[in-house]
């Protein structure tokens, strides 16, 4: 048998330390890995597992988005003042074809023929704002003005019911500044149904520190308010649909019998305008 030679036995037998330690350590780090890889695919799947007994839960036991939404528009439907159908029927949402920047923020959309449309949700929370203001003043500390033709009925209605004095057709000029005047009179309180055409009353109240509740649409600024209703102030439903409201709002909020108040319908019926223009044409 050959003999062999000692670095034939060295290199066949015996590795040296350095190696040793690297393989040890290339080892150990193969190991390592291997336990950690396993640790977390096991956590990837314990956390899957989990995730998808939820998605059963939600999907046997808990209600849709779908259905959510349902839910969320129909109980704004139930707390508005008036049903939804009713603020539609009227127009109230109807804005002009020219926005304010004051008025921006509460417009939804332009329609076809370029009309802004207000948000009916922003409606009738401007519309408990208004009535939940009005209510802190006493009918003699307030004033309602109104110089279109077509809030009158409603607004003397109104006056009729609550005891505010309202002022349709013309404003007395001075009647809130100039003291030596017969008919003078100190308010707390001017409600302006429209900042252009009712500008007079707006500025004598201003003049005199006193507070404004102002009905806005869309074309209107409100600078100089102290608290503003939304909405359209031009159509007599509309006006109607919002006096209402006012009335049997601070008639409630203030204790007293909201029983006189007549239904919507007559707020909103234009038939007594059309006998009165008949009238008119007669004479």
């Amino acid at each position: 048998m050959p003999i062999k030679k000692k670095s034939e036995e060295v290199l066949e037998n015996e590795i040296p330390e350095e190696k040793l330690k690297g393989k040890e350590l290339e080892a150990e780090k193969e190991s390592i890995d291997e336990k950690v890889s396993k640790e977390l695919e096991d956590k990837k799947k314990a956390l899957l597992k989990k995730a998808a007994k939820l998605k059963e839960k939600l999907v046997e036991g808990g209600p849709k988005t779908e259905e959510l939404k349902a839910q969320i528009k129909a109980k704004r439907k139930s707390e508005m003042l008036v049903p939804l159908e009713d603020y539609v029927k009227a127009g109230i949402y109807l804005g002009t074809k020219v926005v304010t920047p004051d008025m921006r923020q509460y417009v939804y959309r332009r329609r076809a023929d370029g009309l802004a449309i207000f948000n009916t949700d922003i409606i009738d929370e401007k519309l408990k704002e208004g009535i939940e203001y009005l209510s802190k003043f006493k009918p003699e500390d307030v004033v309602l003005v109104c110089k279109r033709q077509a809030g009158w009925k409603a607004i003397e209605k109104f006056g009729e019911l609550t005891g505010i004095r309202v002022f349709t057709k013309k404003y007395p000029a001075g009647i809130l500044t100039n003291t030596s005047l017969p008919n003078f009179f100190e308010n707390e309180l001017t409600i302006i149904t429209d900042q252009w055409i009712d500008k007079n009353a707006l500025n004598d109240t201003l003049r005199v520190n006193k507070k404004v509740l102002m009905i806005c649409d869309t074309n209107n600024f409100s600078k100089g308010s102290n608290q503003i209703i939304i909405g359209n102030n031009k159509s007599p439903k509309s006006l109607g649909v919002i006096f209402y409201l006012l009335s049997r709002g601070y008639l409630k909020a203030r204790g007293e019998d909201t029983s006189k108040v007549p239904d919507l319908d007559w707020w909103t019926s234009e038939i007594e305008e059309k006998r009165k223009a008949s009238l008119t044409s007669f004479k």
